[in-house]
């Protein structure tokens, strides 16, 4: 597989920039203010500035799975201008716009470029319950490689963290599922020293969900004759008293996440990274959408769209326009996602004070962290997994700074990486 640079989203000052590679030679378009004595026009202008390289793509792009007609193209020029709208607070002209675009689009088009755009409809659209979310999870873990390149990536690192370790308790921030964990069981059954005595903490949303995966997981565990213990806590983890975490002395410590935005998953970043601080993880996973939640409505507006256009070419590689996952994993998901990055908390939606635009930057400057820069075995184990996907060309592997970026053509939209400690627990209970 060829490893190729990314065009990675990010609401920083640069909207659409490459990582810091010096070969990766990509467009960057600096923000404007956007004072309330701005001109509308100029920030049409900048708009058709910074997405000028995108559209010229899709119109010059030769080896598209879903051909780009006049229609796509005017969609992606309407919910633009339905943006620079809103940013500009001329809600009656906005809505407008949204009737127009309402006839546009369609959740059931053979165009990716509809059923994309048909996405940004779904700020007014109704909840959808956990239990349907879960299932599109699922449905979304068979048809892409997202979340397996998720699982491998951070089972490879705490293998390595476990290794002669006869205790090891995960935390998995947001259990789900459980997805990953019965091939982490797998291969902890066949190492050399015999299986450990495996603990996970699951956190979630719904105690009923958590006791369900619970018992599925130690049925597995059963199989692979592992013994195995769950604790389930049905709160986020920036929430809870770190004391309802039962360490035990001996055991190395995993802290995995798999980030996403279908919701608020652990609550204050602060509380977050003060709570893994004195957990002194053996080894912390982290698995990051390449997406910045912060940042003026027309800044996320403009990242998001770029970021989940890739997606929706992705999953119309794979999938037909007929297939009922496919709409599943769309509206439930998807949708979902973009509401929560475009509309929830309104104009009052703030940032935590002096926290950086992702985790992998947090944890970089500060102190009390360090890198495990994931291995080449994990590389080349990660590409072979891609390489089952059809059509393997679209999906793209760097790895090259001690983490592991998968995207979609030129877009960067999963970043795995793997930290420790600079000072780890005595065994004897918290880090001081």
């Amino acid at each position: 597989m060829t490893n190729r640079g990314f065009e990675v989203v990010h609401a920083t000052l640069d909207m659409i920039q490459p990582h810091q590679e010096p070969i990766w030679e990509l467009p960057s378009f600096g923000l404007p203010s956007t004072s309330s004595d701005m001109e509308r026009n100029e920030l049409s202008e900048w708009v058709e500035q910074v997405t000028e390289p995108v559209i010229n793509e899709l119109r010059t792009e030769k080896s598209m799975v879903w051909p780009v007609g006049d229609k796509v193209l005017s969609l992606m020029m309407l919910l633009l201008d339905c943006a620079v709208a809103i940013s500009v607070d001329d809600l009656s002209e906005a809505h407008t716009m949204l009737l127009e675009i309402t006839q546009m689009a369609s959740p059931h088009a053979v165009s990716c470029g509809e059923r994309g755009y048909n996405s940004w409809l779904g700020l007014c659209s109704p909840l959808i319950d956990y239990e349907t979310v879960r299932g599109a999870f699922r449905a979304f873990d068979d048809a892409s490689p997202f979340i397996k390149f998720a699982c491998f990536t951070s089972n490879r690192a705490m293998l390595e963290a476990f290794r002669w370790h006869d205790r090891v308790h995960i935390i998995d921030l947001d259990i789900m599922q459980g997805l990953q964990w019965s091939a982490l069981f797998h291969t902890l059954a066949t190492r050399t020293e015999g299986p450990p005595f495996v603990t996970i903490t699951g956190l979630g949303r719904s105690m009923k969900l958590l006791v369900e995966t619970g018992n599925q997981l130690s049925n597995i565990a059963r199989q692979f004759g592992i013994p195995f213990d769950f604790h389930p806590i049905a709160k986020k983890f920036g929430e809870i008293d770190i004391e309802t975490i039962q360490l035990q002395r001996g055991e190395a410590v995993a802290i995995h996440w798999l980030q996403h935005s279908l919701y608020d998953a652990t609550g204050p970043n602060q509380n977050t990274l003060k709570h893994i601080e004195q957990l002194a993880p053996t080894v912390l996973t982290l698995v990051e959408q390449d997406l910045s939640h912060h940042g003026s409505f027309l800044d996320r507006f403009v990242n998001s769209l770029h970021y989940y256009s890739s997606i929706f070419d992705s999953f119309g590689s794979y999938l037909s326009a007929e297939d009922p996952n496919r709409h599943r994993i769309e509206h439930c998901l998807l949708y979902s996602e973009i509401k929560n990055v475009l509309a929830i908390g309104g104009p009052a939606r703030t940032r935590d004070d002096n926290f950086g635009h992702n985790w992998r930057s947090e944890l970089a400057r500060n102190l009390k962290f360090q890198l495990m820069p994931l291995s080449s075995n994990t590389m080349a184990e990660t590409e072979l997994m891609l390489n089952m996907f059809w059509p393997g060309y679209g999906y793209s592997l760097v790895g090259d700074d001690g983490t592991l970026r998968l995207g979609w053509k030129e877009t960067c939209l999963f970043t795995a990486s793997a930290w420790t400690m600079t000072t780890l627990r005595d065994g004897s209970g918290w880090s001081g």
